[in-house]
């Protein structure tokens, strides 16, 4: 019997963590008064969002200095993965919290962004795409 599995990149996985970092950070102030009416009041503690940002941080630097020094030497993409972690960090540790609606959803898609350009990088230069493999 065969099975289709996709390989998953960390630049896929930041990506979309990155995105819903995001989007989550666009959308709390919006909706924080519903979160304990639905049991998701866990999602606008800080220690989720230092977690969250922290992830952000292993991913994005596993993911984008392996390919920098060994596959494409762009910088571009750590440019945006370091101004999108400085911007997390400093709503995170300098207390820029009253801007943080704007600082945070900018943060998350710069990384987003990094990731998707390393991915394609990556891609481009070793000449082939991500392919699905069939296991036997």
């Amino acid at each position: 019997m065969k099975m289709i599995r996709k390989k998953i990149s960390l630049d896929h996985l930041g990506f979309t963590a990155s995105a819903l970092c995001a989007v989550h950070c666009a959308v709390m102030p919006f909706v924080i008064t519903f979160l304990p009416l639905i049991g998701l009041d866990f999602l606008s503690k800080p220690w989720f969002e230092l977690g969250v940002s922290l992830l952000s941080v292993a991913i994005g630097v596993s993911a984008l200095v392996p390919a920098y020094l060994k596959v494409h030497r762009n910088r571009w993409p750590m440019f945006l993965l370091t101004i999108g972690l400085g911007l997390i960090m400093c709503v995170h540790f300098l207390g820029y919290h009253h801007i943080e609606f704007v600082l945070m959803p900018i943060g998350g898609f710069s990384i987003a962004s990094a990731h998707y350009i390393n991915w394609k990088l990556s891609r481009t230069l070793h000449g082939h795409a991500l392919k699905t493999d069939l296991e036997k």
